[in-house]
Protein backbone atom coordinates (compact mmCIF):
# COMPACT_ATOMS: atom_id res chain seq x y z
CA UNK A 1 0.00 0.00 0.00
CA UNK A 2 2.96 2.34 0.30
CA UNK A 3 2.83 2.94 -3.43
CA UNK A 4 -0.96 3.02 -3.69
CA UNK A 5 -2.54 6.12 -5.14
CA UNK A 6 -5.93 6.97 -3.61
CA UNK A 7 -8.46 8.81 -5.75
CA UNK A 8 -11.91 10.11 -4.96
CA UNK A 9 -14.68 10.36 -7.51
CA UNK A 10 -17.93 12.27 -7.27
CA UNK A 11 -20.97 10.13 -7.88
CA UNK A 12 -23.06 11.63 -10.65
CA UNK A 13 -24.84 10.99 -13.91
CA UNK A 14 -21.62 10.94 -15.96
CA UNK A 15 -19.46 9.00 -13.52
CA UNK A 16 -16.36 7.71 -15.24
CA UNK A 17 -13.70 6.16 -13.09
CA UNK A 18 -10.09 5.93 -14.15
CA UNK A 19 -8.81 2.35 -14.50
CA UNK A 20 -7.95 1.01 -11.06
CA UNK A 21 -6.71 -2.18 -9.44
CA UNK A 22 -9.40 -1.89 -6.75
CA UNK A 23 -12.68 0.03 -6.62
CA UNK A 24 -14.59 0.12 -3.32
CA UNK A 25 -18.18 1.24 -2.87
CA UNK A 26 -19.10 1.23 0.80
CA UNK A 27 -22.48 2.11 2.33
CA UNK A 28 -23.39 4.24 -0.71
CA UNK A 29 -25.98 2.35 -2.77
CA UNK A 30 -28.83 2.91 -0.29
CA UNK A 31 -28.37 6.67 -0.64
CA UNK A 32 -28.87 6.61 -4.42
CA UNK A 33 -31.95 6.25 -6.61
CA UNK A 34 -32.08 2.90 -8.50
CA UNK A 35 -30.83 4.27 -11.84
CA UNK A 36 -27.84 5.93 -10.13
CA UNK A 37 -27.06 2.65 -8.32
CA UNK A 38 -26.84 0.71 -11.56
CA UNK A 39 -24.73 3.48 -13.12
CA UNK A 40 -22.32 3.43 -10.19
CA UNK A 41 -21.98 -0.37 -10.20
CA UNK A 42 -21.49 -0.40 -13.98
CA UNK A 43 -18.82 2.33 -13.72
CA UNK A 44 -17.04 0.43 -10.92
CA UNK A 45 -17.15 -2.78 -12.98
CA UNK A 46 -15.77 -1.01 -16.06
CA UNK A 47 -12.91 0.63 -14.15
CA UNK A 48 -11.85 -1.98 -11.61
CA UNK A 49 -9.77 -5.10 -11.82
CA UNK A 50 -11.39 -5.90 -8.46
CA UNK A 51 -14.58 -4.38 -7.06
CA UNK A 52 -15.70 -4.53 -3.42
CA UNK A 53 -19.21 -3.38 -2.55
CA UNK A 54 -20.40 -3.22 1.07
CA UNK A 55 -23.88 -2.37 2.35
CA UNK A 56 -25.62 -2.62 5.73
CA UNK A 57 -26.39 -6.20 6.78
CA UNK A 58 -30.15 -5.74 6.51
CA UNK A 59 -32.61 -7.47 4.19
CA UNK A 60 -32.74 -4.41 1.89
CA UNK A 61 -28.93 -4.04 2.00
CA UNK A 62 -28.65 -7.66 0.92
CA UNK A 63 -31.07 -7.04 -1.99
CA UNK A 64 -28.84 -4.18 -3.19
CA UNK A 65 -25.78 -6.44 -2.92
CA UNK A 66 -27.48 -9.19 -4.97
CA UNK A 67 -28.45 -6.62 -7.63
CA UNK A 68 -24.86 -5.34 -7.73
CA UNK A 69 -23.49 -8.91 -7.79
CA UNK A 70 -25.63 -9.72 -10.83
CA UNK A 71 -24.42 -6.57 -12.64
CA UNK A 72 -20.78 -7.35 -11.83
CA UNK A 73 -21.14 -10.88 -13.23
CA UNK A 74 -22.90 -9.50 -16.34
CA UNK A 75 -19.94 -7.12 -16.79
CA UNK A 76 -17.55 -10.09 -16.97
CA UNK A 77 -16.21 -10.19 -13.41
CA UNK A 78 -16.06 -13.37 -11.31
CA UNK A 79 -17.18 -13.56 -7.70
CA UNK A 80 -14.30 -14.04 -5.25
CA UNK A 81 -16.23 -13.64 -1.96
CA UNK A 82 -18.31 -14.26 0.02
CA UNK A 83 -20.05 -16.55 -2.47
CA UNK A 84 -18.20 -19.74 -3.41
CA UNK A 85 -19.67 -19.56 -6.96
CA UNK A 86 -20.99 -17.27 -9.71
CA UNK A 87 -24.38 -19.01 -9.81
CA UNK A 88 -27.58 -17.44 -8.50
CA UNK A 89 -27.76 -16.98 -4.73
CA UNK A 90 -29.43 -20.06 -3.19
CA UNK A 91 -31.30 -17.97 -0.60
CA UNK A 92 -34.94 -17.70 -1.63
CA UNK A 93 -35.88 -13.99 -1.78
CA UNK A 94 -37.72 -12.86 1.33
CA UNK A 95 -36.83 -15.93 3.42
CA UNK A 96 -33.42 -14.88 4.72
CA UNK A 97 -30.47 -12.71 3.77
CA UNK A 98 -26.73 -13.19 3.60
CA UNK A 99 -24.88 -10.97 6.05
CA UNK A 100 -21.93 -11.04 8.39
CA UNK A 101 -20.84 -9.32 11.59
CA UNK A 102 -17.69 -7.51 12.68
CA UNK A 103 -16.95 -6.09 16.11
CA UNK A 104 -15.92 -2.43 15.85
CA UNK A 105 -14.67 -0.06 18.53
CA UNK A 106 -16.75 2.94 19.50
CA UNK A 107 -15.26 6.28 20.42
CA UNK A 108 -16.83 8.19 23.31
CA UNK A 109 -18.51 10.48 20.76
CA UNK A 110 -19.86 7.45 18.89
CA UNK A 111 -21.27 6.07 22.16
CA UNK A 112 -22.94 9.41 22.90
CA UNK A 113 -24.44 9.76 19.43
CA UNK A 114 -25.82 6.21 19.45
CA UNK A 115 -26.79 6.27 23.11
CA UNK A 116 -24.64 3.22 23.79
CA UNK A 117 -22.62 2.28 26.83
CA UNK A 118 -20.35 -0.44 25.44
CA UNK A 119 -16.93 0.36 23.98
CA UNK A 120 -17.83 -1.70 20.89
CA UNK A 121 -20.70 -2.76 18.69
CA UNK A 122 -21.30 -5.64 16.33
CA UNK A 123 -21.75 -4.12 12.87
CA UNK A 124 -23.80 -6.25 10.48
CA UNK A 125 -22.90 -5.95 6.80
CA UNK A 126 -23.44 -7.60 3.41
CA UNK A 127 -20.76 -7.52 0.75
CA UNK A 128 -19.54 -8.82 -2.58
CA UNK A 129 -16.02 -9.01 -4.04
CA UNK A 130 -15.65 -9.50 -7.79
CA UNK A 131 -12.48 -9.66 -9.88
CA UNK A 132 -11.24 -9.75 -13.46
CA UNK A 133 -8.14 -11.72 -12.46
CA UNK A 134 -8.19 -15.40 -11.47
CA UNK A 135 -9.44 -15.98 -7.94
CA UNK A 136 -10.31 -19.21 -6.21
CA UNK A 137 -13.34 -18.72 -3.97
CA UNK A 138 -13.59 -20.79 -0.82
CA UNK A 139 -15.29 -24.20 -1.27
CA UNK A 140 -17.89 -22.99 1.26
CA UNK A 141 -18.55 -19.98 3.49
CA UNK A 142 -19.99 -20.04 7.02
CA UNK A 143 -23.22 -18.02 6.83
CA UNK A 144 -24.24 -17.99 10.51
CA UNK A 145 -22.49 -18.00 13.85
CA UNK A 146 -21.26 -21.58 14.48
CA UNK A 147 -23.19 -23.38 17.21
CA UNK A 148 -20.90 -25.08 19.72
CA UNK A 149 -22.37 -28.15 21.39
CA UNK A 150 -20.79 -30.81 23.55
CA UNK A 151 -18.48 -32.73 21.23
CA UNK A 152 -19.79 -31.10 18.06
CA UNK A 153 -20.00 -27.89 16.07
CA UNK A 154 -23.00 -27.10 13.85
CA UNK A 155 -22.22 -25.05 10.74
CA UNK A 156 -24.56 -23.27 8.33
CA UNK A 157 -22.80 -23.14 4.95
CA UNK A 158 -23.15 -21.76 1.46
CA UNK A 159 -21.32 -24.26 -0.73
CA UNK A 160 -20.05 -24.32 -4.28
CA UNK A 161 -22.02 -27.43 -5.28
CA UNK A 162 -24.97 -27.88 -2.91
CA UNK A 163 -25.99 -24.27 -2.23
CA UNK A 164 -27.13 -23.86 1.36
CA UNK A 165 -26.32 -26.79 3.65
CA UNK A 166 -25.77 -27.71 7.26
CA UNK A 167 -22.77 -29.59 8.50
CA UNK A 168 -22.09 -31.20 11.86
CA UNK A 169 -18.42 -31.58 12.76
CA UNK A 170 -17.80 -33.96 15.67
CA UNK A 171 -14.79 -34.93 17.75
CA UNK A 172 -14.20 -37.97 15.57
CA UNK A 173 -13.30 -35.55 12.74
CA UNK A 174 -10.08 -34.78 14.66
CA UNK A 175 -8.21 -31.82 13.13
CA UNK A 176 -11.34 -30.58 11.36
CA UNK A 177 -13.22 -30.54 14.69
CA UNK A 178 -10.44 -28.55 16.35
CA UNK A 179 -10.60 -26.05 13.48
CA UNK A 180 -14.41 -25.87 13.70
CA UNK A 181 -14.27 -24.90 17.38
CA UNK A 182 -12.26 -21.79 16.43
CA UNK A 183 -14.05 -20.90 13.19
CA UNK A 184 -16.06 -17.68 12.92
CA UNK A 185 -19.13 -16.49 11.07
CA UNK A 186 -18.04 -15.46 7.57
CA UNK A 187 -14.91 -17.61 7.44
CA UNK A 188 -14.24 -19.98 4.54
CA UNK A 189 -14.81 -23.68 5.16
CA UNK A 190 -12.86 -25.87 5.46
CA UNK A 191 -9.90 -23.81 6.65
CA UNK A 192 -6.71 -24.12 4.61
CA UNK A 193 -4.49 -26.94 5.75
CA UNK A 194 -7.28 -29.13 7.15
CA UNK A 195 -8.69 -32.28 5.63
Amino acid sequence: LREARWERARIGAALELAPADLVTVSYVLKELPPEARTGLVDAAAAAGQAVVIVEPGTPDGYVRIIEARDRLIAAGLSIAAPCPHDDACPIAPGTDWCHFSARVSRSSLHRQVKGGSLSHEDEKFSYVVATRFPATPAPARITRKPQLRKGQVLLELCTRDEGLSRSTVTKRHGELYRAARDIAWGDPWPPEGTA
